[in-house]
């Protein structure tokens, strides 16, 4: 018996799971298709067989088949996208788990047609899936977006071209520099033999919407958004495809002030509009039924008006945004042989950004009250970079080989620093202010130009072994390099396992363990760069950008002839030279238990260990136990750069998932978990660079308990209802007394004996609910003609006032309370239409 195994578009799966029962008989045989997608079964006898299949993200697979003495024909058979992710069976009739290493049930997967039902915000998917990504696994430099196999910093398709998501997918797999809840995995839509398409128009007014807690009256707003994708053959040829996506936001958004100046109270809407556009082509061409490759091109183009407005931070300290993208990707599957497969991605991008301030005058920011004057935040810079996956797939036997080479990232970023060009002033409360005694000023002059290549490297390879038919193990080494914050001995093994001790195998025991480093980030490359000399001779010569922390100055005027700017101390920015790569071991053990048909759950603990965390530290800080006068009065603050932090998170996560039947589909996820660090990041100071006692404490992200539930409820043909749950425990903030108490310029001083993270806000409460329904045009064509769909969403149905931005500065009029809240309840209306 031989077969391969393609998706809806024709393209070949490897590595799925094949399981041949002859019925009435308990023995069952498994394979695994192999890099050309297809399977075999020799010796096959006479009589009446099941056929399973499954592969992570796609509707298990059952059929019966008949086998009598006659040659049987291959078989070709097409897996279904799953509406969610449903690895737990192995088909619809059976009850056995899944016993793949990589196949963890706790994963996220949704595919277009359940994101489509559920109510998501904007049609946003990353950000309404991004509930399920960990705090601790996403690193320094935010979430890793995997698009098509390759990382990328956007996915640069509407949402009518996303094809399915993915979150917690093989946590430990080498190829990923991240844990499975530091990424989110995207497969876009490509072209197929038939024309598709489909237009969608997005509508919130807030003449139907809540009022912000915070606002003395409802802003008006508006958000209009088009959104579309159109594909099929390119003219009449069968080996090339095309698809088009676009998408077109207008949003007359306003933010909310909420701060105290010298007269009062500041409540007001400030109008901060904004204004996206996004386009992009692709061409799918199959050379041959071993080899086929991708063209993709895209243009983004995104403007914002008063950014940075709301809170403390009043009108005229906005600023203007500009950002734009082209992007170039080429992708390209070859089969070498019928076990070994090449997938090749290459993505170009041309990135550039421009902040402008509203106006050019000095900062003000009075700790805990408000934040007037210009921005200050004047900035421009464009990047010229390559991402690229090479990798390999080898079937042999039980083995299924993966070995690459992943470049994250390789390219050029420039950058005109021209931030606080005019400086900013620091009070540490209104009374300050009105007699004109600022802490602290903070300036920049000099060359405000850089420019410098950044370089990322990883390569990998894995093995997933089929030990027995109830057993398989995962291992994998990878090895991650990066040049400027270089550290050459960052190896990551991996191993994960997946046994079941049963003959029903309806329960699953899951194992796993690995180590991750993470990556930089360019802002502190770029600090380094501008700030540490050393490092500024080593890549530049000339005049270098000059960065002044003055702690007393006067004011208005800080300078004077007798106190010229030329004769103040310069701070710099330095690198530790025991300088090692932030890393993360993560360990897990979890528990599948097939419970019923179509639902499973999941227990598993998840522990990790973090390793050299970043945060800065003022070297030149002054000298206990009266903190009057630096230890190098030639210079300002030494900042250096500085991986001596460490973090511990363990958790417990249940997780319910029932796979889409007639009324239901969906999953609920609930974590217990516990975080603790010693840094807030890399630019996180303690206030005492001479005293770290108090610093390990809860994580700035640490919520003791968070439920989240995505599904869809079907109980009649016009009933057809998304919901979206998300209740968690307040996260901790900090209490500061709000007074520079170390002459350092910064007012972070915590009362003595406090620890960082001691108090917590409140918690967090939301439902979403939606419904939808598809009219089709033609009833006897319902799955491929035209159809129209109408929707409507509500969000924070309850219109709970979920508090945001909690103030522990003591010498704040705001101490304890919140100066801010997340949006009331909201309502979206879309109209669509499909083809």
């Amino acid at each position: 018996m031989k077969g391969v195994v393609l998706d809806p578009d024709s393209a070949l799966i490897a590595g799925a799971s094949v399981g041949l029962e002859e019925r009435g008989q308990a023995a069952k045989r498994f394979t695994h298709t192999d890099a050309r997608g297809e399977f075999e079964f020799n010796s096959v006898l006479p009589g009446t067989y099941e056929i399973h299949i499954q592969y992570f993200g796609f509707s298990p697979f059952a059929e019966s088949i008949q086998v009598d003495r006659r040659a049987l024909d291959p078989l070709t058979i097409v897996l279904d996208i799953a509406p969610v992710n449903q690895q737990a069976t192995v088909s619809a009739g059976s009850q056995e788990d899944n016993v793949e290493a990589s196949e963890n049930s706790n994963a996220v997967s949704m595919n277009s047609q359940l994101l489509d039902t559920l109510p998501i915000l904007d049609e946003d998917y990353l950000a309404a899936l991004s509930r399920f990504l960990s705090p601790t696994d996403v690193g320094v430099a935010g979430p890793a977006l995997i698009v098509n196999g390759v990382q990328a910093e956007n996915v640069s398709v509407s949402s009518s071209a996303i094809k399915e998501v993915k979150i917690n997918h093989d946590p430990y797999d080498a190829e990923f520099a991240r844990p499975g809840k530091g990424r989110i995995e995207v497969t876009t839509k490509s072209g197929s033999s038939k024309y598709h398409g489909n237009l969608n128009f997005l509508f919130r007014d807030s003449a139907l919407n809540a009022r912000n807690a915070f606002s003395l009256v409802k802003p008006s707003e508006q958000r209009r958004i088009l959104d579309g994708a159109l594909g099929g053959p390119l003219g009449r040829s069968k080996t090339t495809s095309f698809l088009l996506s676009a998408n077109y936001s207008v949003e007359n958004l306003q933010s909310v002030v909420f701060a105290r100046g010298p007269s009062g109270p500041i409540q007001e809407n400030v109008p901060s509009p904004t204004d996206n556009r996004l386009f992009s082509a692709q061409i799918d061409h199959r050379f041959s039924d071993t080899n086929r490759a991708t063209f993709f091109f895209s243009h983004k183009d995104d403007s914002a008006r008063s950014s940075g407005v709301g809170g403390f931070t009043l009108p005229e300290a906005g600023t203007n945004d500009k950002i734009g993208q082209e992007r170039i990707v080429y992708s390209q599957e070859t089969t070498l042989s019928p076990s070994l497969v090449n997938q090749f991605h290459l993505l170009m991008d041309y990135d550039y950004a421009s902040t402008t301030s509203l106006q050019s005058s000095p900062k003000i920011v009075v700790q805990g009250a408000f934040i007037g004057g210009g921005a200050q935040a004047d900035d421009l810079r464009d990047e010229e970079h390559f991402d690229l996956n090479e990798l390999l797939l080898y079937s042999h036997g039980k083995h299924l080989l993966k070995m690459g080479v992943d470049v994250p990232y390789w390219g050029r970023v420039g950058i005109d620093n021209r931030q606080d060009a005019a400086g900013t002033f620091y009070f540490s409360n209104l009374a300050d202010y009105e007699v004109q005694r600022p802490y602290s000023l903070t300036l920049q002059q000099g060359d405000t130009h850089l420019a410098f290549f950044e370089k990322v490297l990883g390569v990998f390879i894995g093995d997933d072994y089929t030990v027995r038919p109830n057993l398989t193990v995962s291992v994998g080494l990878r090895y991650d390099w990066q040049n400027i914050f270089s550290d050459k001995d960052d190896f990551a093994p991996r191993v994960s396992f997946a046994y079941s001790p049963s003959k029903s195998r309806k329960t699953v025991l899951r194992g796993g363990a690995g180590i991750f480093y993470d990556r930089i980030g360019h802002a502190p490359v770029s600090s380094l760069l501008y700030f540490d000399p050393e490092s500024y001779l080593l890549y530049f010569s000339g005049e270098r950008l000059r960065k002044y922390v003055i702690t007393n100055p006067g004011y208005p005027e800080p300078f004077s002839p007798d106190n010229p700017l030329i004769d103040q101390p310069v701070s710099l920015v330095r690198l530790d030279p025991n300088f090692h790569t932030p890393s993360i071991l993560q360990y897990s053990f979890g528990l599948e238990r097939h419970l019923a048909k179509k639902t499973t759950l999941d227990v598993t603990y998840i522990g990790s260990r973090s390793f050299h965390l970043l945060r800065s530290r003022d070297l030149n800080q002054p000298l206990p136990p009266l903190y009057e006068a630096r230890p190098d009065p030639a210079i300002g603050v030494l900042q250096q750069f500085e991986s001596a932090g460490r973090g511990a998170d363990d958790s417990i996560e249940i997780t319910l998932r029932r796979q889409a039947t007639k009324y239901f589909a969906g999953m609920a996820q609930y974590r217990l978990g516990w975080a603790r660090d010693n840094t807030g990041g890399i630019w996180y100071f303690p206030p005492n660079s001479y005293d770290l006692t108090g610093e390990w404490g809860r994580s700035d992200a640490d919520r003791r308990n968070r439920f989240d539930l995505l599904g869809t409820l079907r109980p009649g043909k016009l009933l057809n209802l998304g919901v979206a749950l998300s209740f968690y425990t307040g996260a901790p903030y900090t209490i500061t007394t709000g007074i520079d108490e170390y002459n350092d310029g910064r007012a972070d001083a915590r009362p003595s004996g406090v620890p960082r993270n001691s108090l917590q806000g409140p918690g967090y409460a939301d439902i979403d609910l939606g419904w939808s329904h598809e009219f089709f045009l033609n009833k006897s064509k319902k799955t491929e003609g035209p159809g129209l769909k109408l929707a409507i969403n509500a969000f924070n149905v309850l219109n709970r006032v979920n508090y945001a931005d909690f103030t522990g500065n003591l010498s704040s009029p705001f101490f304890g309370r919140a100066v801010s809240a997340l949006p009331p309840r909201e309502l979206q209306f879309s109209f669509g239409y499909t083809f």
